[in-house]
């Protein structure tokens, strides 16, 4: 966790919902992909453990955002679903603070899920293979900000 900031949990207005599920998903399931295929090219992702989730569905979910993202792992790549499969094998559900939680590494996927802030549906063993990789993806460290003083 970076020093001096926390992301605080938070829910979006409903409207912001409302209009999102108005929206076109798809674009999400591009970008989702698109970024998953450069961590995995970029060695973030382990090879080792990607050739487990072939022939895989993923459905992500941001509640109070009203989008989703949907994609499969097939061939080495991850690749966009242009609608919802009725059963992915794996979901996860959360509000947008949750996943922001995730990501900064502030919050621990257990603990989201033991709150309640994050719904995790499927197959435990793919669910398990997940959480185990993106525990153990490096973050590249950026660089500091220069502080200012006055």
């Amino acid at each position: 966790m970076t020093q001096g900031f926390s992301i605080p949990r938070f829910t979006l207005p409903s409207l912001v919902s409302a209009i999102g599920r108005q929206l076109p998903q798809w674009p999400h399931s591009l970008a989702l992909a698109t970024a998953l295929n450069a961590a995995a090219r970029v060695g973030l992702l382990p090879s080792e453990d990607l050739a487990q989730l072939e022939g895989r569905s993923f459905l992500i979910e941001v509640l109070d955002a009203g989008g989703q993202a949907c994609f499969c792992y097939r061939g080495g790549w991850f690749r966009p679903l242009f609608s919802a499969p009725a059963a992915p094998d794996l979901s996860f559900c959360a509000n947008l603070s949750a996943f922001l939680q995730l990501l900064a590494r502030q919050e621990d996927p257990d603990t989201l899920f033991f709150r309640r802030d994050l719904s995790i549906v499927g197959d435990t063993e793919l669910g398990l293979l997940i959480k185990n990789m993106l525990d153990a993806v490096e973050w590249p460290q950026l660089p500091k900000l220069p502080t200012f003083r006055h």
